[in-house]
């Protein structure tokens, strides 16, 4: 009998990624064989975003293409899985009545026999959802879409935080820790795969351990993967501000592989901004923290992330946002408009704007934050950085892509090398030669490690 086929769309973040992946392991072992492109595929699983709405109507795009697809014969059965799935349940069967399998975020061990019944045209049972887990989920003999020298550790899924703007606990649930064996067991299992840099997500980072150890324990679980063989760098994202604590600062000072850069979102600076979306921070704390990292962590990059156009947001509210970004010259920053979102606190406040406000309010800021960005890459032209190759400039001859610490993948700048006999995974020393708005460029000195 010829065995199944199947293409695989993943939407959304990297937390949806490590889902993605640990699907395509499970589909790999039941027998369905991947292929890189949806036309012939026997089955095509998407896995989606519902995080806001320009997000769910990408996913809903996708999903609509491929059941055009399948109208066309040129595919067999398509399965929607993921965040989406899991916020909008048997409510997206009725938008999208085309599709033959859903299934929610928690659902995704069970994705072989959603996937047997797609291609089996059993439409008696068309959705799957499980409770969120009391215990994390395990995400090892995962097949990676990621290139072979970095990959996403996931080390707790769901948040407490209850940001009044956010929909992610009723996608992704409670905070649940992976305990900290199977984190380093996973990691170890990524190192053997070829893995050189590991990138910790979470919804919560900082929160790691609380839960299940009635602590923190981010400071021990880093201390432990500073351990793990053959990884070079160690990239922390997703970090909450509220639990960056001492012990954390000084085992990151201490470590050999922790890198300096650090995503930490930030939402807001104003206290009156910060209380409504109940961050629970305060400027002045935030301040205080910022202060504490730089004085910690020498050559920090840090990445963070705003909302613009909260409700009651004011002029004023904009302009303490816009100084606030000048003095405090953030490596990297993204400042995104707000969301309505059904079925979250802030949707009930009052003093909502329109959306040609918010979308000027966000362009105003990131003009700011792009004169802060320019001005850091040109202050790197000269020096000597160590970078990691992602592989060949498809554009230029003996060129490659790469990126330097400051530069999380898929989110950040890039760094263009020229050199010779590199190859991805390689780290290299640069002299940066050329800034070119966010991204750098340079040539290589001496020999790849």
């Amino acid at each position: 009998m010829a065995e199944k086929t199947f293409a695989f769309v993943s939407l959304g973040c990297p937390k949806n990624l490590v889902d993605s992946e640990r699907m395509l392991g499970k589909l790999a072992q039941g027998g369905y064989a991947p292929q890189s492109n949806a036309d012939g595929a026997d089955v095509v699983v998407i896995n989606t975003c519902g995080f806001i709405e320009p997000a769910r109507q990408e996913s809903l795009s996708v999903i609509r293409e491929m059941l055009d697809l399948k109208k066309q014969g040129r595919i067999g059965s398509v399965v929607v899985a993921g965040c989406l799935a899991e916020r909008e349940k048997d409510m997206l069967l009725q938008q999208v009545p085309e599709v033959d399998q859903i299934v929610g975020v928690f659902g995704r061990e069970d994705i072989a026999e959603v996937v047997d019944r797609a291609v089996a045209q059993q439409r008696e049972q068309r959705s799957l959802f499980r409770p969120a887990p009391i215990r994390a989920l395990e995400d090892t003999a995962r097949l990676r879409v990621t290139p072979r020298h970095y990959a996403y550790l996931k080390i707790s899924e769901g948040c407490d935080r209850l940001c009044t703007f956010c929909a992610i606990p009723k996608m992704r649930g409670k905070h649940v820790t992976k305990p900290m064996e199977e984190v380093i067991r996973e990691a170890n299992e990524l190192a053997a795969d070829g893995v050189r840099e590991l990138i910790i997500v979470a919804q919560d980072t900082t929160y790691y351990g609380k839960d299940l150890y009635g602590e923190v324990r981010l400071p021990e679980l880093l201390r432990q993967l500073d351990q793990v063989p053959n990884i070079e760098w160690i990239r922390l994202l997703y970090a909450y501000p509220e639990h960056i604590s001492d012990e954390l600062l000084d085992t990151w000072a201490g470590s050999q592989k922790i890198i300096p850069y650090l995503d930490m979102p930030l939402q807001h600076i104003n206290d009156r901004m910060l209380k409504r979306m109940q961050r629970r921070v305060t400027k002045a704390s935030t301040v205080d923290l910022l202060g504490r990292l730089r004085d910690k962590v020498p050559e920090l990059a840090m990445r963070t992330t705003f909302i613009v156009g909260f409700p009651g947001e004011t002029e004023a509210d904009v302009e303490e946002l816009a100084e606030f970004l000048k003095a405090s010259a953030f490596e990297r920053a993204g400042v995104f408009t707000y969301s309505r979102e059904e079925g979250t606190p802030a949707i009930k406040l009052d003093g909502h704007l329109p959306e040609d406000e918010k979308q000027a309010r966000r362009e105003r800021l990131m003009a700011v934050q792009q004169e802060v960005a320019f001005a850091w890459s040109e202050k790197q032209v000269g020096r000597e950085i160590p970078v990691i190759i992602d592989g060949p400039d498809p554009e230029v001859p003996n060129h490659w892509l790469a990126r330097s610490i400051a530069d999380a993948p898929d989110i950040d700048g890039l760094v263009r090398v020229k050199g010779k006999k590199l190859s991805p995974g390689d780290f290299v020393k640069l002299k940066v030669t050329a800034a070119d708005g966010y991204d750098l460029a340079g040539r290589s000195i001496g020999q790849p490690w």
